[in-house]
């Protein structure tokens, strides 16, 4: 059997102990990085909104950095949201602030009813440079 290449963060939070999942996993030269939401260091939800969906973005960077890649090498997005018609307004600044120049990756968008106390989640698929 093939173990998994995983991949963790410099600084990865409780969650992924707690629920018993990877950061991300290599294969070949693609990078599948599991949802990364706001979580602080012991795994709780940052409160704040907008702060919640910067800090998803600053654990996605980080695990992306790990394997060696950035956000520029970042090929597919899905986001999921809580009450994505409440949140919107507050969560797209923070995107666009994310999100580079453009060719932008693709991106699928799914309002959802549950993320574990978050209100946004962001789940990628990357291309590993070299």
């Amino acid at each position: 059997m093939t173990t998994r290449d995983v991949v963790f963060p410099a600084n990865p939070h409780a969650l992924y102990e707690h629920h018993r999942y990877s950061p991300a996993v290599r294969s070949g030269d693609l990078l599948f990085v599991s949802g990364q939401v706001g979580a602080l260091p012991d795994g709780s939800p940052e409160p704040d909104l907008a702060k919640q969906v910067q800090l998803a973005f600053d654990n996605l960077n980080a695990t992306l950095a790990a394997a060696g890649c950035t956000f520029e090498d970042v090929v597919d997005v899905t986001l999921f949201m809580v009450d994505p018609d409440a949140i919107f307004e507050t969560i797209w600044p923070v995107l666009g602030a994310n999100w580079g120049d453009k060719p932008y990756p693709n991106i699928t968008a799914v309002g959802v009813t549950w993320l574990a106390g978050f209100r946004f989640e962001i789940k990628v698929i990357a291309r590993i440079p070299g």
